[in-house]
């Protein structure tokens, strides 16, 4: 690697490391309770760590059960960790979600909850709303991660068709006291949409998910319909007295994350631009922004000067194609995608990848690329445009050798953008 690629993946180490549970979480744990007990319960793919975190803060034993991602567990004592399925769920995950409802009920006032939550929770943590079936669930996830709606869209609607998300988990905690700690995976941080918010209320409504329906023409039974036309499916809503007086705390956050790896920019003497936490949208139609305005950089030293650092996170989507041989994976879509908008423009490298360590349905965290990346492609017999329309950009990266694979690393704050644009060579 040269030495921007080195950067890339400093910056890359530094936003991941920020967003450790054992950096972030143990200022927002709370003192156990005086007379009742802490129960510890959790989601998602930080939630293992999460509770091994809590275990190693307190003086006494804990219990409890946290669900994660297959491969993301690691060793608690007296925390159970259930492995399921993530981005579709599973029995494993709905099976645990039920344990989770049934180890709340019975609370007192004196006892408190803490409940950790992270990125993938909303997969994680599927249990059926009744009249709706996991295999339903299972379909109307595949349709939604197709469909290129938005996380906050597809959130709302699996808060919906949900026992447990939606604020129902957190009302079924009281009369105990709940304190929900949360690491972002979401644009804008909002708490309801972080695993689809369990403990939080939820100011979305049924119309919102039937819209959603609508709009994207994915097929439901007439139970899920109905259940939602009437209101029978409605989640709890702010101002819910079995939620007043929740505690709730952003632990760590995307920006967080940006910030420390602009940093590791700053002290190898370049200006660092972060262009915002919460970049959404088709991932191709943001690579061709962004590229429009590393073109203006270059060419006009419009809006900033180089050399420079363009950093941005965010969730994009992608639209999977009917014919496309690909498993997706929307930052290695976007950096594909920005790599042919630049068409070997010289001095720009790139870096895009996924702070969970998962990309799309892809053990690999994302990929980078340089000038030469399309030249060295395409003399391998590559057609780089063909296996984006594919959405095969994971091969494309494989066959270069530069994907970024890290295995779990038991966070996620969401996608990870990092540019970095030199000074134009002399003709």
């Amino acid at each position: 690697m040269d030495q921007a690629d080195q950067m890339m993946c400093a910056m890359f180490e530094a936003a991941v490391a920020a967003a450790q549970p054992a950096i972030c979480l143990p200022p927002f744990l709370p003192p156990y309770p005086a007379a009742g007990r802490l129960l510890v319960i959790g989601a998602g793919k930080a939630s293992a760590e999460m509770a091994r975190v809590a275990e190693a803060h307190y003086d006494r034993p804990l219990e409890g059960l946290v669900v994660t991602r297959y491969g993301h567990a690691v060793p608690c004592a007296g925390i159970e960790v259930v492995e399921a399925a993530h981005p579709v769920p599973d029995a494993a995950g709905a099976a645990a979600a039920a344990r989770m409802l049934q180890m709340v009920q019975g609370l007192h006032p004196q006892d408190r909850v803490l409940c950790l939550i992270s990125g993938g929770g909303s997969a994680l943590l599927a249990l059926p709303a009744p009249g709706v079936s996991l295999e339903e669930k299972q379909a109307i996830n595949r349709a939604l991660l197709r469909s290129g709606a938005t996380i906050s869209e597809i959130n709302c609607l699996r808060r919906h068709l949900s026992a447990i998300k939606g604020g129902r988990l957190g009302a079924a905690c009281a009369p105990a006291q709940l304190v929900t700690l949360l690491i972002s995976d979401v644009p804008g941080d909002t708490p309801c949409d972080i695993a689809s918010g369990p403990t939080v209320a939820d100011a979305s409504t049924c119309a919102d998910a039937l819209a959603l329906l609508e709009r994207t023409g994915i097929s439901v039974s007439d139970t899920i319909r109905t259940g939602l036309g009437t209101g029978r499916l409605e989640s709890v809503k702010p101002g819910d007295p079995r939620l007043a007086g929740n505690t709730v705390h952003l632990v760590a956050t995307p920006q967080a994350a940006l910030e420390a790896a602009a940093l590791q920019a700053r002290a190898q003497g370049y200006a660092v631009h972060i262009l915002g936490d919460a970049i959404e949208g088709e991932a191709r139609e943001v690579a061709r922004v962004m590229a429009g305005i590393v073109r203006q950089i270059r060419r006009r030293a419009q809006p900033f000067e180089a050399p420079c650092v363009l950093l941005s996170g965010g969730e994009t989507t992608v639209r999977l194609t009917g014919s496309g041989m690909g498993t997706g994976g929307r930052n290695v879509e976007f950096l594909l995608a920005f790599a042919l908008a630049l068409e070997g423009l010289a001095g720009v490298h790139a870096l895009a990848a996924d702070t969970d360590g998962v990309d799309g349905l892809a053990e690999v965290a994302g990929a980078r690329i340089g000038p030469r990346t399309l030249a060295q492609a395409r003399a391998q017999g590559l057609d780089p445009r063909a296996m984006l329309e594919a959405n095969d950009a994971h091969s494309f990266f494989a066959a270069l050798g530069t994907q970024l694979i890290t295995g779990p690393t038991r966070t996620n704050v969401n996608d990870f953008r990092a540019i970095v644009i030199d000074p134009a060579p002399p003709c």
